[in-house]
């Protein structure tokens, strides 16, 4: 069995977080999110990768080369324009040349695969979409099928009153190499656009898939978070980096906590940090690696992405803080911030509630 990562996309939503890095790679509890779909892959005996790239390449070519250390034959398809993402998979044809998974590279899942891969191939599918049920489906495009799990057609994103279904497209999907034949070559071409309505109008043999488990897009940055306490919560069978300790605490090696400091449960602290004296952690927060967090300061429910220093008696309270940043002593980060790399938060200074902070920016104090 073979699998693509559909990963290929800028990752606008999720603005100011993606300035400087593709949307696979932004870290969730610590690894690159497109870490865990390797993972994932890995779980459901699935070895053979390919994942299409446009959008600073190198990043994810840097981090996980051919694939060896993450226990997968890794290869790439570098895009020079979007080709959508029935396109994009169309370039991959000769390698996709057996029954084959699709994942989309910014969700967050522990589906059973292989229980997916059972329900398409007893159903003689020539694609299959996993599903999941949600509660709002403005966000989503949704899916109506028959009571055998034939899809017989889609709502995109409609109000609640108007659903005629509550099962959201997962971005999951299985294929045979004969979809191929309904995708044109070198042509911009979307699942959801074209080849599925097209598979509808043809009757063809295309299901839906109630998936098991947990499954979050976090393409948008209020998802991103969802996806966070959702994991600490302990909703997601993951593997989080850390050793863990009571209270569903993970702490990474080398890292140091001084006797004073209280850290409540759910939280993650990654590798080389140091955790000064006073220092509060509590609600859902992840700690990246090499931080730095001084004195007295308190943080509640925030990731914050590595390489950061904070200094002392500064508050945090459910924001996003990138890499490289530098909130000096005193500074207050307000709940739903987002505040991107390299930036430095002046002493004493004030960011506002659910303000976002462009990469390299300097906050002062007015």
């Amino acid at each position: 069995m073979k699998a693509m990562i559909l990963a290929a996309g800028v990752g606008s939503r999720l603005e100011p977080l993606t300035c400087n890095i593709p949307k696979p790679m932004v870290p969730v509890v610590n690894r690159p999110a497109m870490e865990h779909i390797i993972n994932l892959l890995v779980k459901n005996d699935i070895t053979q990768v390919a994942a299409n790239l446009w959008y600073l390449p190198e990043k994810v070519q840097d981090y996980f080369g051919d694939g060896s250390k993450f226990g997968v034959e890794l290869r790439y398809s570098i895009e020079k324009e979007l080709m959508g993402t029935a396109g994009g998979v169309k370039k991959l044809e000769s390698f996709l040349n057996d029954t084959f998974v699709i994942i989309s590279g910014d969700v967050v899942t522990d589906i059973n695969l292989w229980e997916m891969i059972d329900f398409h191939k007893n159903r003689g599918a020539i694609a299959t979409i996993a599903l999941k049920e949600v509660t709002d489906p403005r966000h989503f495009g949704v899916v109506i099928t028959e009571e055998d799990g034939k899809i017989k057609a889609f709502q995109e994103k409609p109000k609640p009153e108007e659903a005629l279904s509550l099962l959201a497209n997962t971005g999951i999907y299985i294929f045979e190499p004969e979809i191929f034949q309904l995708i044109p070559a070198e042509t911009v071409f979307d699942f959801g656009k074209q080849l599925f309505p097209l598979l509808v109008e043809k009757d063809a043999a295309f299901y839906g898939y109630q998936m098991k488990g947990y499954w979050c897009d976090i393409g948008t940055l209020t998802q991103y978070r969802l996806a966070h306490y959702d994991i600490l919560k302990g909703l997601v069978t993951m593997d989080v980096p850390g050793t863990w300790h009571a209270n569903a605490v993970y702490v990474g090696d080398r890292t140091i906590i001084a006797p004073t400091a209280r850290i409540g449960s759910k939280v993650v602290i990654g590798r080389n940090c140091h955790i000064g004296d006073g220092v509060e952690i509590f609600g859902e927060t992840v700690i990246g690696d090499n931080c730095l967090i001084e004195k007295g300061t308190s943080i509640f429910g925030s990731i914050i992405w590595r390489n950061t220093k904070i200094g002392s008696n500064a508050r945090l309270v459910e924001c996003v803080v990138g890499s490289e940043c530098y909130l000096k002593d005193g500074s207050v980060i307000g709940a739903g911030v987002i505040l991107s790399d390299d930036c430095v938060v002046e002493t004493g200074s004030i960011v506002e509630a659910n303000t976002k902070i462009w990469p390299g920016k300097v906050v002062t104090k007015e």
